[in-house]
């Protein structure tokens, strides 16, 4: 580190006009004085920055490093320093000249980051309470589905989870996430038990007018508030990182459902503010970031030169995005897992949405999707060292919320969208409105400026008034369409009705508008509800009357998988469900679908590796054989934690389905 130190300022002293130096053993010198000032004053630098709230972290990060170099460079013999400038362009050059050049020589390991970790908490780890009691850290890998994860492990790429699973320590198996498969229906039930509460990853309620978009803080907020009864996973003094919803959890940061939340604490810890302001932290976090955009246009590039097929344009947008994800939250994320570890915290529960974002653009098999659950993995091996320096011992379970389908888009296949298609087959009886695409991660872009933007201080205060989220579009006044999508899941609301309309209904309104869904090639079939026969599966070929199994003609849901029938009599049951649902086509031949969005990777309805998620734990833990939807995932989290005394037990009631829960 000191070498890397000592080449890094001589190259900043060589490039800085205003600097220099008689010889490298001076550098040499000014270095070690660099790393004694900093190991002396930045911790008394960065709890001043914290008490400050964010606005002085952020000045911290800008200028503690360059008064650090200064007081170096000026008391070092034969270095000219010819004011506090020059010395704060070359600690810039420096930080970003060690973070890189630490990445290379580190080959990508955890060493320096866990040693780093250790250092920044080490208050943390004096002040917490030591226990035998074990607690546990659940990691979510956003979008894993579990045949991709069985290869993965098989081949190797995963080193982390491949140990774990050859030695024996953890299984790993299957579960199916019901209709929609999307990250709020499922954590809705893998934190609350309340999958049934989310019918789409977006949807409208037509008795208000509201239009929810389920990544929108303000929204997230409104949807938990239905369900949450205080006793989710989390309750009992668990931490909820970068989620969507809380799971109850007494300390939520990063958390959609909670970051709006009047009242809430904002400004960053001690801890965190140690790590935002030191080089190895912030700095290193924005250089690979910079370096994971870079890394985008390139790939992106290469799908196009080699005429990779499917794919979508990846826009400029997307490419910041995916440098946030992929780096920026991952390392932040990790920062607050370690701090929470060290405080001694009996669950906590993250989402690590590296993955699923860039496979959403660069599809679920493709060499740079798979590359980020490397980094992944990373974070898995240096939890798994840092639990043993953490006041209690630590399980890990890793788990999914869905899987990835892969195939070209509606659009792209058919020259014009869901909804266009929709109005183009109903009468034009009315104005209508189509939602605007809002790219899923975005809303962990919101998350993390509303977590900053709320903080109840002055500098709060005013930049909550650049960075405030924009209300939830609803449909204009006397609107007569809306067609929301959740990836190949799209929802048709007739929307003067401020109630589900029948198929008779929707048949004598738009007597088009079944038969030419149904018979697009784009869509695999349509579920509607009869006034006599029930919920009913239209297809192009037949009909299955979802009530009592009867089916007329081909049975549409051949080739959606087993639980098809039963996903969809039970998602014709939530509330806020489209007048029409509809899914995407199947290509039997590659089991491919066509996204109702923008994404070559994409999940919500039915085909493919969508609704096949993942789980690993403890392979001393007793697990049930047979895990459909996440509710049942939850009553399995409760009573793991039940067994590890880190939660009380409650009275339990056995669910319809014959299941127990609490």
């Amino acid at each position: 580190m000191l070498l890397l130190d000592w080449a890094a300022l001589s190259i900043a002293i060589a490039v800085v006009p205003g600097l220099s130096a008689s010889t490298g053993w001076d550098v040499l010198l000014a270095a070690a004085l660099l790393a004694i000032a900093a190991a002396v004053l930045r911790p008394l630098l960065a709890a001043f920055a914290a008490r400050l709230g964010w606005a002085g972290v952020v000045a911290g990060w800008l200028s503690i490093q360059a008064v650090l170099v200064y007081l170096a460079l000026s008391l070092a013999p034969h270095i000219q320093v010819s004011g506090f400038w020059p010395a704060f362009w070359a600690s810039w050059i420096y930080s970003i000249l060690v973070s890189a050049g630490m990445w290379v020589v580190t080959a990508g390991d955890d060493s320096a980051v866990l040693a780093h970790l250790l250092r920044t908490t080490k208050k943390t780890r004096s002040q917490a309470l030591t226990t035998a009691v074990p607690g546990v850290v659940m990691i979510q890998i956003d979008g894993l589905s579990a045949p991709l994860a069985r290869w993965a492990i098989q081949a190797g790429n995963l080193p982390t989870l491949t140990r774990w699973i050859r030695s024996g320590s953890h299984c790993l198996v299957e579960w199916h996430a019901q209709l929609p498969a999307t990250t709020p229906a499922s954590q809705a039930g893998l934190l609350h038990g309340a999958s049934g509460q989310v019918p789409a990853f977006r949807w409208l309620e037509k008795e208000t007018g509201r239009l929810v978009v389920t990544n929108h803080p303000r929204d997230a907020e409104y949807v938990e508030r239905g369900f949450s009864d205080g006793r989710g996973l989390l309750a009992d003094g668990g931490v909820s990182l970068s989620n969507v919803f809380s799971g109850d959890a007494p300390v939520s940061l990063l958390t959609m459902s909670t970051v709006a939340r009047k009242g809430a604490r904002r400004g960053p810890t001690r801890e965190v503010s140690a790590y935002l302001v030191d080089p190895f932290g912030l700095t290193r976090s924005l250089v690979l970031t910079a370096g994971e955009m870079v890394k985008e246009v390139f790939q992106a590039r290469r799908q196009r030169a080699r005429d990779i097929e499917p794919r979508v344009h990846r826009a400029a947008s997307y490419v910041a995005l995916r440098g946030v994800t992929n780096v920026l939250l991952r390392d932040l994320n990790l920062n607050l897992a370690a701090e929470h570890m060290m405080r001694g915290a009996p669950a906590i529960y993250c989402d690590l949405v590296d993955y699923d974002e860039i496979a959403h653009h660069a599809g679920p098999t493709r060499a740079e999707s798979l590359a980020s659950l490397d980094g992944t993995d990373w974070v898995l091996g240096t939890l798994e060292k840092l639990a043993a320096s953490a006041p209690r011992p630590y399980h890990l379970v890793v788990l999914s919320d869905h899987g990835q389908s892969q195939g070209a888009t509606f659009l792209q296949r058919y020259g014009m969208t869901l909804e266009a298609l929709v109005r183009r087959l109903m009468s034009p009886d009315g104005p209508d409105v189509a939602t605007a695409p809002d790219n899923e991660q975005w809303g962990r872009v919101r998350a993390l400026l509303t977590e900053v933007s709320g903080e109840q201080r002055v500098v709060g205060k005013l930049t909550d008034s650049v960075l405030r989220e924009p209300p939830s579009p609803g449909p204009p006044q006397g609107a007569d369409l809306v067609v929301v999508a959740s990836g190949n899941l799209g929802m048709v609301y007739l929307a003067r009705e401020r109630r589900r309309l029948t198929l008779e209904e929707i048949e004598a309104r738009h007597p088009n508008l079944l038969t030419g869904l149904v018979t697009h090639p784009g869509v695999g079939f349509a579920m509607v509800r009869s006034s006599a026969r029930g919920p009913v599966v239209l297809g192009r070929d037949g009909v299955r009357c979802l009530a009592d199994g009867r089916i007329d003609g081909t049975d549409p849901l051949t080739g959606f998988g087993p639980h098809a029938a039963d996903d969809l009599r039970r998602h014709d049951t939530l509330p806020h469900v489209g007048d029409i649902v509809l899914n995407s086509l199947l290509d039997p031949a590659t089991g491919e679908v066509a996204a109702f969005e923008e994404l070559v990777g994409c999940h919500g309805g039915l085909g493919g590796w969508q609704t096949r998620p993942v789980l690993i734990h403890p392979a001393g833990w007793t697990a049930s054989t047979s895990l459909i939807g996440a509710d049942a995932v939850h009553r399995q989290l409760v009573g793991w934690l039940e067994d590890l005394g880190l939660r009380s037990r409650r009275a339990r009631v056995a669910d319809p389905a014959g299941r127990e829960e609490g």
